[in-house]
């Protein structure tokens, strides 16, 4: 075939995703394996989102609701916002592409950090404009770093809240004097997948300033406190002017019925919420302490995740590890070669980490 293929697609590295535990299961011969890679919840799905979907599972012969109606009215309840502000989709990265659809174009800039999310890359790649990376300070988004970059070519800001792959977080008095500085025509998307397991009073809450004159999208989704990763259900929450354009380029079945109705029952889910934020801080407290006590350093973290520097290959210790049956991020194709990231896992689970990182090390 002599298909005419732009230049910029080309240029795309796609996203190399955590592969399932069965597949990495059979490839490396393991069994009863621990997977400590993919950020998800050790508690798995919220009990009341598996209940409600059980319910539903004898109208799968009907389309979803293609507005969301009665998970959107559940969401503004939550967030004391319009249903005008939320936009639906099939995981946030589903409204990360909309939102670079509908802004930007060949020519334009997209400034986001560096490392962070690929899918930030991939999607501004994808429509001919360019990515501005500005590494990160002390693993901490660079504010006065990201203003130095923005030129008028500038239409939109990336951040992510808490950050990944790092795990550190922008502070309000932070945001503020940086928004200050943002021309109002740059819309600012602020990607808060992790916002719930920060325990940091003054850790910026997009939601504050949603009214504010600059353009914030924010994302949010339901795979990581809820537990819903196999569901896709993400929202964004944003001034009715960007919920109205992205409606517009939006597939209209983009989330799911199991999706709409297992996010409803979550959202109703406090109590296992509240579990898993704790089993979340008392796992980085224990993990942290065996750690020290290996003497190996360790960066903390707001979210559920956080890295470590094991002081050789990285690439190395995720093999050997998993010759152990437990599986782990190498940090290398984000540019840290010696560090790994792992994610909290339930109590044995967390355990039997720190005894094959032992005997790895």
């Amino acid at each position: 075939m002599k298909l005419r293929i732009p230049e910029h697609l080309l240029s795309i590295n796609p996203y190399v995703a955590g592969k399932p535990l069965e597949e990495l299961e059979r490839e490396y011969g393991i069994s009863g394996s621990v997977k400590l890679a993919s950020n998800e919840n050790p508690l798995g799905p919220s009990p009341k989102a598996i209940r409600a979907i059980e319910k539903a599972l004898e109208k799968l012969h009907r389309y979803p609701d293609s507005n969301g109606y009665y998970l959107i009215k559940k969401l503004c309840a939550s967030l004391n916002v319009g249903p005008e502000n939320i936009v639906l989709g099939n995981g946030s990265d589903d409204i990360i592409g909309l939102v670079a659809h509908a802004y930007l174009q060949p020519g334009d800039e997209a400034i986001l950090p560096e490392p962070s999310f690929l899918m930030y890359t991939i999607e501004i790649t994808g429509t001919g404009a360019t990515p501005i990376f500005v590494p990160l300070k002390s693993l901490r988004i660079d504010l006065d770093g990201i203003l130095d970059r923005i030129t008028p070519k500038t239409r939109l800001i990336f951040l992510c809240n808490p950050h990944n792959p790092t795990g550190t977080i922008i502070l309000k008095h932070e945001f503020e004097r940086f928004l200050e500085k943002v021309p109002p025509e740059t819309a600012v998307i602020i990607d808060e997948a992790y916002i719930e397991f920060v325990r940091e009073r003054d850790c910026l809450n997009s939601v504050d300033y949603l009214d504010s004159e600059n353009a914030l999208i924010i994302l949010r989704t339901f795979s990581k406190a809820y537990g819903l990763a196999g569901l896709r259900v993400g929202y964004g929450i944003m001034p009715p002017e960007i919920s109205n354009l992205l409606n517009r380029i939006r597939q209209p079945f983009n989330t799911g019925t199991l999706a709409q109705i297992g996010a409803m029952a979550a959202l109703d889910d406090l109590r296992f919420v509240q579990k898993t934020r704790e089993i979340t801080h008392s796992g980085l407290d224990f993990l942290y302490g065996a750690l020290e006590k290996m003497s190996l350093r360790y960066f903390p973290t707001h979210a559920n995740f956080f890295l470590i520097d094991v002081g050789r290959d990285a690439d190395e210790i995720f093999k050997r590890m998993l010759q152990e049956g437990v599986i782990v991020r190498s940090m290398t194709s984000y540019g840290y070669p010696q560090y790994i990231r792992i994610n909290v896992g339930l109590p044995e689970e967390n355990e039997r980490f720190i005894m094959a990182l032992k005997k790895v090390i």
